[in-house]
């Protein structure tokens, strides 16, 4: 069986995979919840589904190369934003089939992805999930905030232009006052706090989101940054992930950040 990847790379596939090493969170729940047994291996950091007893093999960045090849998976699911491209071709070198997703740019463009992957790759129907996702996230609410959207800090990280997250919280009505904050677009750029302070300043931002990962926002830690801005914390799952997670998201996001109104 032939396929292409997202960046469209051809995968010569045996048979449909059933021992599948996961090195992408959100790809580990998504196969998992849709057909559970699938799952091999994954990272240390693919924590949803929560009851998921597979092979650890590292982290995202550095996974143990060796451990996945001892598994002898019939396919390996990688991100060309998370996982590193030298162990994507050493995988393929051993002759390990690595199905690598894009780093999506809005939600619509993740769930073509996933829809992909499941029914070409795996050769699954289209799950209810899924269906779910593509109907409640098709609408985009009237704008009625902008908002600095920091991931991490010291230093400090925000949401730049084309991301994954930006455009969950564009379709909840919140535009990313950063899409356009560093001259060489950068996805996640590396402002000053200074000038985001100036943002809420001068009315570019009236807003402050903090997701709770990659760094671990909280109410003692992030919004005293951003005195007498309004803020709200979000899970950094429902923000960040794609997969079946989108579902809860809506409402959940949604509920969240009205808070912030």
């Amino acid at each position: 069986m032939i396929v292409r990847d997202d960046r469209g790379e051809q995968l010569s596939i045996e048979r449909r995979p059933r021992a599948v090493v996961s090195l992408v969170p959100s790809l580990t729940e998504t196969i998992e919840t849709t057909q559970p047994g699938l799952l091999i291996g994954a990272t240390d950091y693919c924590v949803e589904p929560s009851t998921l007893e597979v092979r650890r093999i590292g982290g995202s960045k550095y996974p143990r190369v060796d451990d996945i090849l001892a598994l002898r998976p019939d396919l390996v699911l990688a991100n060309v934003e998370e996982n590193r491209a030298d162990d994507v071709r050493r995988l393929r070198a051993a002759g390990v089939p690595v199905w690598v997703t894009e780093a999506p740019a809005t939600v619509p463009d993740a769930l073509r992805s996933l829809r992909r992957l499941l029914t070409e790759a795996f050769g699954l129907p289209v799950p209810d999930w899924l269906a779910t996702a593509e109907r409640i996230w098709r609408p985009v609410r009237p704008a009625w905030a902008r908002a600095v959207v920091p991931v991490w800090r010291r230093p400090w990280v925000v949401l730049g232009r084309d991301t994954f997250g930006g455009d969950v919280l564009r379709r909840l009505g919140v535009l990313n006052a950063c899409d356009a904050l560093d001259a060489d677009q950068q996805r996640y750029p590396r402002p000053p706090l200074d000038e985001l302070l100036a943002m809420l300043g001068n009315g570019r931002a009236d807003l402050v989101v903090l997701p709770d990962e990659p760094y671990a926002f909280t109410d003692d830690d992030g919004p005293e940054a951003f005195p007498g801005a309004p803020y709200v914390l979000v899970s950094g799952r429902h923000l960040t992930w794609w997969g079946p997670s989108l579902v809860d998201a809506h409402r959940q996001l949604a509920a969240a950040l009205g808070a912030g109104r």
